[in-house]
């Protein structure tokens, strides 16, 4: 009859198994910020590094459309590369990128600004990696983006 009233012995193994783990009570908020903390600053990163990259691709398009539509529209070609120039890198500064980020290159195609003639502009843009902050000989740039732009210039002018 005693054999009835005695605790089944499973209770026995998950109280010797509690005392051989200790006491973890409290540790899962600690584990879950400790790994929050290990998986989420990477991706934050990576996006702001991606949006980054996006913006600049946006800006060397912008750019070079705008700088080509200027520079068919000049009365000389000098006056068109001066001018072109300068829209690019106003259109630039538009998305938060320096001048000195940029390379702006013109060629035409047969004489500049020749009824039916071609003008081609090219915008190279160094992207910077965020959050990284600029140091005399390291390169803080994550990748270079480019962009090309053809405009005509009117026959009948």
């Amino acid at each position: 009859m005693r054999s009835f009233l005695r605790r089944p012995a499973r209770f026995g193994l998950v109280r010797h198994a509690r005392f051989r783990l200790g006491n973890e009570t409290g540790s899962a908020v600690l584990e879950f910020t400790f790994l929050g903390l290990i998986l989420l600053v990477p991706v934050v990163y990576l996006v702001l590094s991606a949006g980054q990259l996006q913006g600049g691709s946006f800006a060397v398009v912008g750019a070079a459309d705008h700088a080509a539509k200027v520079f068919v529209e000049a009365d000389t070609p000098e006056q068109g590369q001066a001018q072109a120039r300068q829209a690019a890198l106003v259109a630039l500064e538009n998305f938060g990128f320096s001048p000195e980020q940029a390379q702006v290159e013109m060629s035409c195609d047969g004489t500049c600004l020749s009824p039916g003639s071609t003008v081609t502009v090219v915008v190279r843009l160094a992207v910077p990696l965020p959050l990284v902050p600029t140091m005399p000989g390291v390169n803080d740039s994550a990748v270079t983006v480019d962009s090309s732009a053809t405009q005509s210039v009117e026959r009948f002018g």
